[in-house]
């Protein structure tokens, strides 16, 4: 008569086998939150150059006539919203309306509750790179997130 052995693991076997699952987990953790703020960044980095690039088109369109501007305007616009809104070309009245941007984008780091425009701060064209203050005009926007980006600069200064 021929005696049969269960085959399997041993407890030790599984707790090994547990024990490494366990180390890779660790080790994939920081990867992942590394991921995730990269892409938040990538985020970030491209709503602010949307941004910027509706406020250059916006003072473009003041340098050329197609909106007209008051003496001492700096000619950028006065809020965020006007990127959004449907301007008339004063060069063309019969012509299509100017629009900057279909949508104003939100922060990516911001309070999620915030209105895309409240999400950004505002700097004015009279006021200092270093010190950034709203004004009578949006020359510039920056996140108002306190962190610091993976490149080692703070997103303010983005």
């Amino acid at each position: 008569m021929k005696i049969i052995r269960a085959r399997g693991f041993t407890l030790l076997e599984l707790m090994v086998s547990l024990a490494l699952v366990a180390l890779l987990a660790s080790l994939a953790m920081p990867l992942q939150e590394l991921t995730a703020k990269r892409s938040q960044e990538t985020e970030l980095r491209a709503a602010l150059r949307q941004i910027r690039e509706g406020l250059d088109a916006y003072k473009q369109a003041t340098v050329t006539g197609q909106i007209i501007v008051q003496p001492g305007d700096s000619g950028y616009p006065k809020t965020l919203a006007l990127l959004v809104s449907e301007i008339k070309d004063a060069r063309s009245p019969t012509a299509a309306p100017l629009r900057f941007l279909r949508r104003i984008p939100r922060d990516p780091l911001a309070d999620p509750g915030l209105q895309p425009e409240e999400s950004w701060g505002q700097r004015s064209y009279l006021s200092t790179y270093d010190q950034p203050s709203p004004g009578d005009d949006v020359y510039d926007v920056y996140s108002l997130n306190l962190g610091t980006g993976i490149n080692g600069i703070p997103y303010r200064q983005w």
